[in-house]
């Protein structure tokens, strides 16, 4: 490293005093990786997530940190029953087994129709999955 970039680098670096010194003096010595397992393992240990570049704004604005939630639960919408309605039939009632032969015979028929509410998100997939192996064409929502 030449002088000039010594000379820049200095510039750069803001004065730690204390008891601080030490820690950011280990920090600097970490490679990217280790910092970002130690940012992982620290949000894991307090409960809490770094903020998202986009939300730093709108903390500056706001004072407030927007969380952004996965959703978790989904609304089963059969959109079109297709060709093999009785296929079909059959996989509303593995999905909703509530239902008898004419009710999923009605929802059926009746598409676009909501087949299962505020389902968990790997029940939805799973039911979605037998819904367009059986030929139909389904949404979440």
């Amino acid at each position: 490293m030449s002088d000039d970039k010594k000379v820049e680098k200095k510039e750069f670096q803001k004065a730690v005093s204390g008891a601080f010194a030490e820690i950011v003096e280990k920090l600097e010595k970490l490679t990217v990786k280790e910092l970002a397992d130690l940012v992982k393992d620290l949000e894991d240990r307090w409960g809490v997530s770094s903020v998202p570049m986009a939300a730093t704004g709108a903390v500056a604005q706001t004072g407030e940190i927007a969380q952004v939630d996965e959703k978790s639960e989904f609304t089963i919408h059969l959109v079109d029953a297709g060709s093999q309605k009785i296929a079909v039939i059959k996989a509303v009632r593995e999905v909703r087994p509530d239902l008898g032969l004419k009710e999923a015979k009605d929802l059926v028929d009746g598409a676009p129709k909501e087949v299962k509410a505020n389902v968990p998100k790997a029940e939805a997939e799973e039911a979605k999955k037998k819904l367009e192996t059986a030929g139909a064409k389904v949404e979440l929502k």
